[in-house]
């Protein structure tokens, strides 16, 4: 049975957060939970950029109740005028009387001056409380407000020989619909999901978010140097959600207009011969594009790791050998020379996805 103590009210705030992921935009994800002589008395999450925050959603719901309460909230309270006004405000103009944070805001217009507004009111403040999950869980933010660059999660899906196709190319499919629904929760939980060209020409996916609900697709981001998309590819045509096209300077401009006169952006990244990787995910933060769910072939993959641009990757291994000489797998890039040259993974989160296993955790190269 779970103690009632702070990180069990943080937990429930936790949990509200979490179940927001993917539908704030560039934004936190945040839960609040008011409490007031034992009793939960408002709740609250961050649920759309630009709207309230959830601690303006808690205490709304709180009330007269709000006074003298505690309040437990997963990100510290904004001190700042943006979209919304700031939180702290909110918070003494309540007269609460504490404020559980589990982590500090990394946002340089905030970074430690809510808790300081807070505190000088005479607010009792608390903070850290389940901090690690509570940065896991705004990784994608942290990322992006630190850097102006997007968080990259690598999906890969491969047979225990480490292909993610036969030989003739088929590729329907190596991991099991279980694993496919957590791709398609990821896919709802990210702004962006990115692909090579060759991946569109093969398999010619929607690249959307398909669950056993609604789901929100996210912008679909195709790394293309010489502009070969097919203009009848579903990505093209479907109108689901919005394609961009990354790619050189050197691309013909008669395929860039007959892309954009399907209303596909197309977003030039360096000089060419490829498309220069991190000029691109600059480019695409620009556009507030804050977290791309990568999920390429073998060069893709591999150009990423290789130019030090993935955040975290997940693979799914089935249980199949298929063999093949030539046939392609999930990293193709120069390699390496010794072992101890190898990029490994750490903070492993290991799964059973029904006779899949999930291996997840942030890529760490040598140094």
């Amino acid at each position: 049975m779970e103690m009632i103590n702070d990180e069990f009210y943080m937990a429930l705030a936790l949990d509200m957060a979490e179940r927001a992921q993917g539908q704030t935009g560039i934004n936190p994800v945040v839960g609040c939970v008011v409490v007031k002589d034992g009793r939960v008395v408002g709740l609250g999450s961050h649920l759309k950029r630009g709207t309230g925050h959830a601690e303006v959603h808690a205490l709304n719901m709180a009330g007269s109740d709000a006074e003298g309460s505690t309040v437990y909230v997963t990100l510290e309270p904004c001190s700042h005028y943006g979209k919304t006004p700031p939180c702290s405000e909110r918070l003494i103009h309540e007269k609460v009387k504490r404020v559980v944070v589990c982590c500090e805001d990394p946002n340089p217009q905030v970074s430690g001056t809510g808790i300081s507004m807070l505190r000088q009111q005479g607010i009792e403040v608390e903070v850290g409380v389940l901090r690690e999950r509570g940065r896991r869980l705004n990784e994608k933010f942290i990322k992006f407000i630190m850097t102006g660059l997007p968080f990259v999660t690598l999906k890969t899906a491969s047979t225990l020989d480490g292909k993610i196709a036969t030989r003739s190319g088929d590729s329907k499919w190596i991991s099991n619909e279980p694993a496919r629904e957590i791709v398609h929760a990821l896919r709802h939980r990210h702004q962006g999901i990115m692909v090579g060209v060759d991946t569109v020409i093969a398999d010619n996916p929607e690249l959307t978010t398909r669950l056993q609900v609604e789901g929100i697709s996210p912008v679909r981001i195709v790394v293309d140097s010489k502009l070969r998309l097919p203009v009848g590819s579903k990505i093209v045509k479907d109108g689901l959600a919005p394609t961009w096209v990354l790619t050189t300077d050197e691309a013909s401009q008669e395929a860039a207009e007959r892309l954009e006169a399907y209303g596909v952006e197309v977003i030039r990244c360096g000089p060419g011969p490829r498309v220069d990787l991190l000029h691109g995910l600059s480019k695409l933060g620009e556009r507030e594009i804050g977290s791309i769910l990568l999920e390429g072939g073998g060069t893709l993959n591999g150009a990423m790791l290789e130019a030090r641009l993935v955040d975290r990757l997940l693979m799914f291994i089935a249980p199949k050998i298929v063999g093949g000489y030539d046939t392609p797998g999930s990293f193709r890039f120069e390699g390496v020379e010794r072992m101890s040259q190898a990029i490994q993974l750490h903070q492993l989160e290991i799964e059973q996805v029904g006779d899949n296993i999930s291996i997840g955790g942030i890529p760490v190269w040598p140094e």
